[in-house]
């Protein structure tokens, strides 16, 4: 058998796997957000999930082979996390993709050349699975690659026939495990036995696409869509038990140990599982906020929330009191930065939603402490001895406090806990959760509907009135209706009226007050839900009552603003038609109090020349004063008269119609000033591409413009102050600097390059005979790529007869080399683009050129000494 894999760290797997396809023509492109585009998914749950459009035809691929390495979070087995040696949360999948390119043969070949020769992974380890109707995949595994027909399993459907839905591109695939056991024999290979097998990548063949009625027909284009767990790869390359072992996971679980006092490795079961949920879901967290998720009871919100919650409640289960969330996150955040670069910039954002939320959550579970005191004292009025799992559940299921300290205190009091009812209780809620929706419940939804029977929906006055006097209809206290809430409370609330414009069309929530006689509540968010308005806020001051009648009131400053902006994203499209192009429609945009985004269809950047005429001409319908008029209208009498509707979206039977004399005509449920003259100014920020035929414009209106302008006034006076001279002089100030700096670099090689000659004249005495020729092989220093170049070319030039072979660390991280042969080494043999290529592979890189002159470079400068003994040996046997 072959000797057990080299240990790689998790960074060197990920670069190792990039730069293997990067080196066979794939663009290596950066990790997607955890927030996709993809508005039908809630968290980027897959490699592919970026490249999902160019998979349905929607989009044309930039390039025709891509890789990545995608950070993914999935939490429909979040239960699982901990307990098994391979569930995550987040986790990060290595890819390899063809858009119509390459199909089974070379990405099967690739797979197998990945998994044993880069990470070397014995042969006789490894098995492969196919559909079991891909009598191609079977033979190409078989014929071309050679493996035991005993070691390629047939798999169904559920397991090797990968669907994007119902419909839609679908196709067999094939996957690789590793045998931890391959002693146990080929002749009961059972690969659901993960103590024995782990699959570690796996090989989609996308080919088909299914109808409704369920048939296949070929695609047009054939694609490869290819999922490598780096977590799984580095459980195997480092000889770990489990993925949280891992370099990638087991810092975090140490720093989590160490804050509790306790060690992991002498601790049990219980212990290491709350130790590696924390070690699982900081690293989510951490990345989830880094990519701009903010902790609510909606939607990825809730997610980022409930892990935040379980990585507190693990933490108590270990022994930790205080708050320690930050402290972890130090951690994954060291762990994280050299591929993720976001999470250091990001760090204070980071700390502040982590130690906010944990403080939340510590005062949550203080009040449930104070209901279990209670709870406990009527079990004992009562005479009982044990607390049933009702009871035990509703203080896990509502203020999160875990079944384990509800268990510790009953002990210290005598008591027991009925724990089969509590586990039917828990059961009974993953049943509702399945059957409501295939993933978590991540909405107040379930609360509303129970609230839907007694309460009415929300009557919405704010067009016309900024304030109004409502009757609370519902309090819910982190998505539970509770009948009265504290001040410090974060709630969220349902009037029966109200003037708060709620999140829709692009346009933000208002902002605002809910005030009575001795409470006040700021509202900093207001959310649709089914038919309620829900005002998201914290109560500063007093007791807010189901019922109580209080005064809700919009900030009409920032009312203004984003009607403003509102008004401008419309202004903004008519004159885009105008200038640029009458077919371009809006593909989505964003109404903030403080600026405006406006996403539109257009195949090519907006040039300066047109975004000039564009901001001119908006600012002059603004001096215009055109009236701005709204009505609601039967949505076929909007259209008739010529209103424009947004693509994409659904409309009522009648529609609410923005009318901007002489301008503008579309459906919009936004809010709006009456006149453009009170939008006051317009200034177009940016504009840029987001995606395959997608533009996207920045914009500033009304008090905005005038913030924006004294950011940028306030820097042009530092430039000014600092480079001594008047503002309009600025740009050729820096245009001088620049020559002057171009100047400099220019000597700077110069005197690099007389440098290296020095150097290499040195060397002239350090060349070895190998028969009729010399060899020189040597290092030196800093030396630029350009600069050790010519330094071998003046060196052959003077050995005569040879081969030079030059190396240099221009920076910390990088290896320059360079191979020059003379024409007497190319007859013996000896091909400089050759030879480079395969000494580059053993600083990580690569390389080639021409037979008698060739350059590579790597990016592990630890290995050069051995690449220059490498190739010392080679050329020495060689010209022998």
């Amino acid at each position: 058998m072959s000797s057990f894999p080299q240990f790689l760290s998790g960074s060197e797997i990920r670069q190792k796997f990039l730069d293997f396809y990067a080196s066979r023509g794939h663009q290596i492109l950066p990790s997607a957000s955890l927030v996709p585009e993809d508005p039908t998914v809630l968290l980027t749950i897959a490699g592919m999930l970026p490249f999902k459009p160019i998979f349905l035809g929607q989009r044309s691929p930039e390039f025709p082979r891509a890789t990545t390495s995608q950070k993914c979070i999935r939490t429909n087995d979040i239960e699982n996390v901990g307990r098994t040696a391979r569930h995550h949360t987040f986790f990060e999948m290595l890819g390899n993709f063809s858009f119509g390119d390459y199909f089974k043969e070379q990405a099967i070949a690739w797979g197998w050349e990945l998994s044993t020769q880069v990470f070397g992974l014995p042969p006789e380890r490894l098995v492969v699975s196919v559909f079991r109707e891909d009598d191609e995949a079977f033979a190409i595994w078989r014929d071309k690659i050679g493996v035991s027909p005993q070691r390629i399993q047939r798999l169904g459907e559920d397991d090797n026939f990968w669907v994007s839905g119902p419909t839609g591109p679908c196709g067999p695939c094939s996957e690789i495990y590793y045998d931890f056991h391959p002693e146990r024999g080929d002749e009961h290979i059972n690969l659901e036995d993960d103590t024995r097998f782990i699959e570690f990548y796996n090989l989609v063949f996308m080919q088909y696409n299914r109808d409704a009625e369920g048939n296949l027909t070929p695609l047009a284009n054939k694609n490869i869509d290819t999922g490598m767990g780096l977590e799984r790869m580095a459980q195997i390359l480092q000889k770990v038990p489990n993925n949280y072992e891992t370099d990638l996971i087991f810092p975090i679980i140490k720093t989590a140990a160490q804050i509790a006092g306790i060690d992991y490795a002498s601790s049990d079961e219980k212990t290491k599982v709350s130790l590696k949920v924390i070690g699982d879901h900081v690293r989510a967290v951490v990345h989830m906020i880094a990519d701009e998720i903010r902790a609510s009871n909606i939607g990825r919100g809730y997610i980022l929330r409930r892990l935040i919650r379980r990585v507190v409640r693990h933490g108590r289960l270990i022994g930790i009191e205080g708050e320690f969330t930050t402290k972890v996150a130090e951690t994954a955040i060291a762990l994280s930065e050299s591929a993720y670069p976001n999470v250091r910039i990001r760090e204070a954002q980071i700390q502040a939603e982590l130690q906010r939320e944990e403080t939340r959550f510590l005062k949550t579970l203080e009040r449930g402490e104070k209901l279990l005191e209670e709870i406990i004292q009527q079990v004992k009025k009562e005479g009982k001895t044990e607390i049933s799992g009702e009871s035990a559940f509703t203080l896990y299921d509502t203020y999160g406090f875990p079944l384990e300290l509800t268990q510790e205190v009953a002990e210290e009091e005598g008591l027991t806990v009925d724990v089969e009812g509590f586990n039917v209780a828990m059961e009974q809620q993953q049943t509702r959760s399945q059957s409501a929706h295939e993933t978590i419940d991540l909405t107040v939804q379930g609360s509303l509907d129970k609230l839907a029977e007694d309460i009415h929906s929300t009557e919405f006055l704010g067009y016309t009135q900024p304030v109004s006097q409502s009757q609370v209809e519902a309090i819910l206290v982190d998505g539970f209706s509770v009948e009265a809430a504290e001040a410090g409370t974060s709630v969220q609330i349902i009037l029966d009226q109200t003037p708060f414009y709620a999140e829709s069309g692009g346009q933000i929530g208002d902002r605002g007050y809910i005030s009575g006689d001795s409470v006040l509540v700021r509202v900093e968010d207001v959310k649709k839900e089914s038919d309620f308005f829900v005002h998201f806020g914290r109560i500063e001051r007093g007791t807010l009552r189901l019922e109580d009648t209080v005064t809700a009131q919009i900030d009409l400053a920032c009312r203004r603003r984003v009607q403003a902006h509102h008004t401008a994203t419309h202004l903004l499209q008519s004159a885009l038609k105008k200038f640029v192009d009458d077919e371009i429609s809006q593909a989505g945009s964003l109404v903030a109090f403080d600026r405006l985004r406006f996403d539109f269809n257009c195949p090519r950047p907006v040039t300066p020349e047109e975004l000039q005429q564009i901001e001119e001409q908006i600012n002059t319908w603004i001096a215009e004063a055109h009236h701005a008029h709204t009505e609601v209208l039967p949505i076929a009498e909007a259209k008739a008269k010529g209103a424009i509707a947004m693509f994409g979206e659904k409309y009522g039977d009648e529609v609410r119609v923005l009318d901007i004399s002489g301008v503008s005509m579309e459906l919009c449920g936004g809010t709006h000033v009456s006149n453009t003259a009170e939008i006051g100014l317009f200034k177009i920020v940016s504009e840029a591409g987001v995606a395959s035929g997608i533009r996207r414009i920045e914009a500033v209106a009304g008090p905005a413009v005038l913030e924006y302008l004294n950011v940028r006034d306030k820097v042009v006076k530092e430039l000014s102050d600092r480079f001594k001279v008047k503002p309009e002089e600025i740009p050729d100030r820096i245009a001088n600097l620049q020559n002057e700096l171009k100047a400099s670099q220019k000597q700077l090689e110069a005197l690099k390059a007389e440098l290296a000659f020095a150097k290499s004249d040195q060397l002239l005495s350090t060349a070895q005979t190998a028969g009729d020729f010399k060899i020189l092989v040597a290092e030196l220093g800093e030396v630029d790529a350009e600069s050790l170049k010519t330094a071998a070319e003046r060196l052959l030039q003077k050995l005569g007869n040879g081969a030079v072979f030059l190396a240099s660390i221009p920076e910390p991280d990088k290896v320059s080399l360079v191979a020059h042969f003379s024409p007497d080494v190319n007859k013996k043999g000896l091909q400089a683009g050759k030879f480079i290529g395969a000494i580059a592979k053993i600083c990580g890189g690569g390389g080639g050129g021409r037979p008698n002159l060739a350059q590579a470079g790597g990016r592990d400068p630890s290995k050069l000494k051995e690449a220059l003994e490498t190739a010392r040996a080679q050329l020495l046997e060689g010209l022998q």
